[in-house]
């Protein structure tokens, strides 16, 4: 045994594995350095988000571990975003005419995805120790997710795969079903009661504390009873899932405003991605 796999361990798939399933070679993978870009994004709700743009290089090297080593690997099925056949319609239905729906959000979710739990997955997944420290290399930044780097999205569904196994089995426990949008959590349940509320919420952050998250507790916990609006990732989900009446209501002006020869508040461009959306709503929810 070489002076380097003393070192490294030589359990798993080694470097060279790695370089040829990215179809790179190892120089090249070892030479790739973890820079990225600082800026910030408003966010919905008030504040900024930071957003870390890694540099073309390491961009197109993340892109190669995305589709070649990431793209095929099992998520939850509970799991809507960022997965190819999901989107928020197929999120929301999930939770369309229920009783009650509980949303919870998780802080700085991809930041707070640790360097040390992608590590795990990497080796888990049967890579040694070596070409473990590369790819965490390549794919954290500042010990968690960099929030811009294409593969962030996938590893965060992929390493938390046991977290929402755990958050469903405690949505069944209580007769309700469960799933996780980026970090958006979404409970639901056909009867209503504070019996189910407070332990759904209370275990949700046990559990969510165990693997290093904690959830903003104030201005994005909500409990919606069939009586109220309840929105899930954007949606109305009462009966069926259908953007918020007033969007309804400002589309339609903005249309009439285009076809009466005014000045609609909306270019071409964005009113026709407005249409898909509508388009892909009502597909999807018919599909479902």
């Amino acid at each position: 045994m070489s002076f380097l796999r003393r070192i490294f361990g030589s359990r798993g798939h080694e470097v060279g594995e790695l370089a040829r399933r990215l179809d790179v070679s190892e120089g090249e993978l070892r030479s790739v350095a973890p820079t990225y870009t600082e800026f910030t994004i408003p966010k919905r709700g008030g504040g900024v988000r930071r957003i870390l743009a890694p540099s073309p290089e390491l961009k197109s090297m993340q892109r190669r571990i995305l589709h070649r080593l990431l793209g095929r690997l099992r998520v939850h099925p509970c799991v809507t975003g960022f997965e190819k056949g999901h989107s928020i319609v197929t999120n929301a239905v999930c939770h369309q005419g229920k009783a009650v729906v509980i949303r919870m959000d998780i802080r700085d979710f991809f930041a707070n995805t640790s360097a040390k739990r992608v590590r795990k997955y990497f080796q888990t997944i049967g890579w040694n120790r070596e070409a473990t420290e590369i790819l965490v290399r390549l794919c954290t930044y500042e010990n968690g997710l960099p929030q811009g780097a294409p593969t962030s999205p996938r590893l965060a569904n992929l390493v938390n795969y046991g977290l929402d196994a755990h958050l469903e089995g405690l949505a069944k426990r209580f007769g309700g079903a469960y799933t996780r949008y980026a970090d958006d959590l979404t409970f639901s349940f056909d009867q209503d009661g504070p019996t189910q509320h407070h332990p759904v919420i209370s275990v949700s952050k046990l559990i969510l504390a165990s693997e290093g998250y904690s959830l903003h507790m104030k201005r994005k916990l909500h409990i919606r009873r069939q009586h109220e609006r309840q929105l899930v990732t954007g949606l109305v989900v009462n009966v069926r899932p259908a953007l918020p009446r007033e969007t309804r209501r400002w589309l339609r002006a903005v249309e009439h405003r285009a076809s009466t020869g005014g000045n609609p508040t909306l270019s071409e461009g964005q009113r026709e991605g407005w249409h898909a959306l509508q388009s892909m709503i009502e597909t999807q929810r018919a599909h479902s």
